[in-house]
């Protein structure tokens, strides 16, 4: 991949033109090659982000993208293996002065190299402008907070498939039904289903609800474990298969439930899965979608048949296209004839429509814009699916160059995963995908490219904060195998399914999901090339039951050029591993010797944790000027130079970090932090965190888990003036309800999550006290019995969280007058809790709002 390949060296060479670089030796000579290297890789750059490729031309385009990819790739290999030669060497040495001056030597000659590159590839012409004039609205930014404009569960064309399964949903039979939704891959059957799962009137009617994703690459256990979540609300990952059976089995036992199994590939999955679901004769209902004819016909009821999804009519497939691209308005007149033409070759098949049309939505509508896309449509032949990935890899291809790393990525993670949002940026951020922008922090423009590929319908939103943020995302298997493919072509990114046949040496990235030992147990260290992996990613556990191979990650240190290691869940300690890893950007481990970490320069993102007490971070942590993120919380910080302030400071944007008078030292220095985790508050401290408050008024996210307790609570003496926080949690603070409203006078708090966080049998709320932009409040633990609000209070809540409050009397009445409010949720209350909140669910009905859902969680 070129983009990301200039990207991630132009990054190296940035770090050496800072003027207090620790990097390198350098002198006049070498500064004036990397600054010349570094303008080269910038013409280059901007070369491609000009080059937007024209349907015929996409063929052209690659080959010269990949002799870029090459030439780039190559050259940082050499100069990252340099400049590990020169920081393994300590100043002074004689032997650090030659690695310097190899070093320089080998600058040059990538200078000439790139050099002859870029002259190669500014005198080709094209013999026509090339590429689609892209729209207004596809060059705008979008701000974090919207929301995309695609709505995941439209069902155009699907009234009949809908009325068919609520018919079986509603049947008169009290025998727990199987109803089987089978069709090929983009028919919509997965939103056929949620649109049934989702749907409040529906819901009602049954005690439990659960939605497990089974996939192709069938996992029992994990299979398990996401039924018992579902259900429960409880992850059980200690629990041995046989036990979570028995929970999934009494959790259901003697309720109604509904339940829907998605995208089932084998009867062997089903006949595991139907031991698990007791037949009460409740009208209990199970709905399971499939690709596979054998597995519907074996799984569903003898009376209800499979329904087999069919593809849209021509009418139908220009809805949802017209839809999708332009809401409510019409289609243009003059663009008709040809848009229909297009869908036409979509073949009725949903997700081709909608991946078209989020395409279309990203050029000028013209007449001019929509033939070309016709006529390389028309040179596509085949079966609907292979007609799908037609339009899917064009959708790809004209993806912008800042986009394209990033979406294969996504594609590279297992199949039908969840991936957490906040995860995958600090990822796209290690691997320099971002590109940076003035006076924008590289997290908000990672989520602008995260909105546009949404918007683009190239990803699927899977949940969202409480704020309208993306939480998680998804991608659709037929996509994802796009994206493994191309990914693997552009060496971008590899995902490991079974055992690595030639290892993975040449992989430029490498994500495991399962069996870890297993990619290292033919590890190649007979091969005397170095190898060039830069990203290890670990997405799931050792397993100890493999003799012999306990000691497998030493072979990482291998990988000297490694830049990002995620090996949080594998439990070894890297301490003895990571010296030799220098150039590592991200590291999130097990490391009982931070101690070690003193000769990473490069690193930008510090999540590690210790087995060990009363271990601290290395003093070098002031020296590495590109830290942005630290999540340290059972391990200490180092006391701070004296003198000049740490360099490290000025960029630093998430701190999560156990409290003491170091860390309250460091805070009052750090000017631009962003998200703030702070554990073991105590009241002996408390006076001197507020002032910390004062010096932080750019925070957004803050988190305080407190040491207090009954006898030594926590009070706010005094206004908080942070003017950017928009999200607060408090844990443990034990305030008196009166001082809920020094949190109301925060300007643009919009989240309130509260766990012990205030005490008393009381709170009562005068009409002066209001949260005006607060839309998600939870509660979690306390004696509050009496709560007197108004709708006046609460102006914009949208979502309400009441849990293990055993004695409260009731939701204040008013609160479902709130015109924004959409849902409350209740766990572990007493009864006279749910029923007011019945109540309240009654008036939105009788108001006509049907959307509001109540939800009762049994814990």
């Amino acid at each position: 991949m070129a983009y990301a390949a200039l990207s991630s060296l132009m990054h190296t060479l940035q770090q050496l033109l800072q003027s207090k670089s620790p990097l390198i030796c350098t002198g006049n000579t070498s500064i004036q090659h990397v600054e010349s290297l570094y303008q080269d890789l910038c013409d280059l750059q901007v070369f491609l982000e000009n080059t937007t490729m024209e349907v015929k031309d996409i063929d052209d385009v690659k080959v010269l993208e990949k002799k870029i990819k090459d030439v780039v790739y190559k050259a940082e290999d050499r100069i990252d293996s340099s400049l590990r030669s020169i920081i393994l060497l300590d100043n002074g040495d004689d032997d650090r002065e030659m690695a310097c001056k190899a070093f320089n030597e080998e600058l040059q000659q990538v200078e000439k190299e790139v050099c002859f590159l870029k002259k190669e590839v500014m005198v080709i012409k094209f013999n026509k402008h090339i590429g689609f004039t892209k729209s207004p609205e596809s060059t705008a930014t979008f701000p974090s907070s919207r929301k995309s404009t695609i709505e995941e569960k439209t069902v155009v064309g699907m009234k009949d498939d809908l009325n068919t399964i609520l018919n079986c949903i509603n049947a008169q039979t009290k025998e727990l039904i199987v109803i089987s939704v089978v069709g090929m891959g983009g028919i919509g059957k997965t939103t056929l289903a949620r649109k049934v799962f989702d749907d409040s009137m529906i819901r009602s009617q049954f005690d439990k609800h659960a939605w497990a994703t089974i996939s192709e690459d069938y996992n029992k256990r994990q299979m398990l474990l996401d039924v018992v979540s579902s259900i429960t609300g409880i992850n059980q990952e200690i629990m041995s298969n046989d036990k979570l059976m028995e929970m999934v089995y009494k959790g259901l036992k003697g309720r109604r439930f509904l339940i829907v199994i998605d995208d089932l590939w084998s009867t062997e999955a089903w006949n595991l899965m139907r031991r698990i679901f007791p037949n009460d004769y409740n009208k209990s209902r199970i709905i399971l979608t499939t690709r596979l004819k054998n597995v519907a016909n074996h799984a569903s009821s003898s009376d209800f048949p499979p329904h087999d999804m069919s593809f849209l009519s021509l009418d139908d497939s220009w809805n949802l296209f017209t839809e999708r691209l332009f809401k409510k308005d019409p289609c243009p007149p003059q663009l008709e004839v040809t848009g229909k033409h297009i869908i036409q070759q979509c073949q009725g098949l949903p997700l081709s429509i909608v991946v078209i049309s989020g395409l279309i939505g990203n050029i000028e509508r013209t007449h001019d814009n929509w033939k070309k896309i016709e006529e390389n449509l028309n040179s596509f032949f085949g079966t609907a699916s292979e007609q799908c990935q037609a339009i899917l890899s064009l959708s790809y291809n004209c993806l912008p160059q800042y986009l394209k790393a990033c979406y294969l990525y996504i594609g590279s993670f297992p199949e039908d995963m969840e991936i957490r949002v906040s995860k995958l940026i600090s990822s796209w951020i290690a691997e320099q995908f971002i590109k940076a922008r003035s006076n924008t922090r590289l997290e908000v423009v990672a989520e602008e490219y995260l909105q546009e590929l949404t918007d683009r319908s190239l990803i699927l939103v899977g949940g969202r904060r409480a704020n309208g943020r993306i939480k998680t995302c998804k991608i659709h298997d037929l996509l994802r195998q796009m994206c493994i493919r191309e990914a693997q072509i552009e060496n971008v990114v590899h995902f490991t399914n079974n055992y690595v046949s030639d290892g993975i040496n040449d992989h430029r990235r490498v994500i495991i999901p399962y069996l870890i030992q297993d990619y290292f147990r033919d590890h190649p260290k007979h091969r005397n090339d170095e190898i060039t992996t830069r990203s290890l990613i670990f997405l799931g556990r050792q397993s100890y039951e493999v003799i012999g191979l306990y000691y497998w990650p030493y072979s990482i240190s291998d990988f000297k050029l490694l830049k990002v290691l995620d090996a949080h869940e594998i439990g070894f300690d890297f301490s003895s591993i990571i010296p030799q890893l220098v150039h590592l950007r991200y590291i999130d481990a097990r490391v009982n010797d931070p101690s070690s970490l003193a000769k990473l320069f490069n690193l930008e993102t510090i999540i590690i944790y210790s087995q060990k007490k009363n271990v601290r971070l290395p003093t070098e942590i002031w020296t590495m000027s590109e830290i942005k993120h630290v999540d340290i919380t059972d391990v200490d910080m180092p006391n701070p130079p004296l003198g000049e302030q740490p360099l490290s400071l000025n960029s630093l944007h998430t701190f999560a970090v156990k409290s003491c008078a170091v860390v309250l030292k460091i805070l009052r220095s750090i000017p631009n932090l962003n998200k703030l985790k702070i554990n073991d508050v105590r009241s002996t401290e408390w006076n001197a965190f507020l002032d910390c408050l004062l010096v932080l008024q750019g925070l957004v996210t803050l988190n305080i888990q407190a040491v207090a307790s009954l006898n030594s609570p926590f009070f706010l003496s005094r206004d908080i003036f942070l003017p950017n926080l928009t999200k607060l949690s408090l844990n443990s603070t034990f305030f008196p309800w009166e001082d809920m409203a020094v949190l109301a006078k925060l300007p643009n708090l919009e989240v309130l999550k509260a766990d012990n966080a205030f005490w008393g049998t009381d709170w009562k709320l005068d009409e002066d006290v209001v949260f005006p932009k607060l839309n998600c409040l939870a509660l979690r633990h306390g004696n509050l019995v009496r709560w007197e609000a108004t709708c006046d209070n609460f102006p914009m809540l949208e979502q309400l969280y009441l849990s293990w409050l055993h004695f409260l009397e009731e939701i204040p009445e008013s609160i479902g007058e709130i015109m924004t409010l959409k849902s409350i949720e209740i766990g572990g209350c007493n009864s006279a809790v749910i029923t007011s909140a019945r109540q309240i669910r009654e008036n939105q009905e009788i108001y006509g709002n049907y959307e509001f859902q109540v939800r009762f969680l049994r814990y």
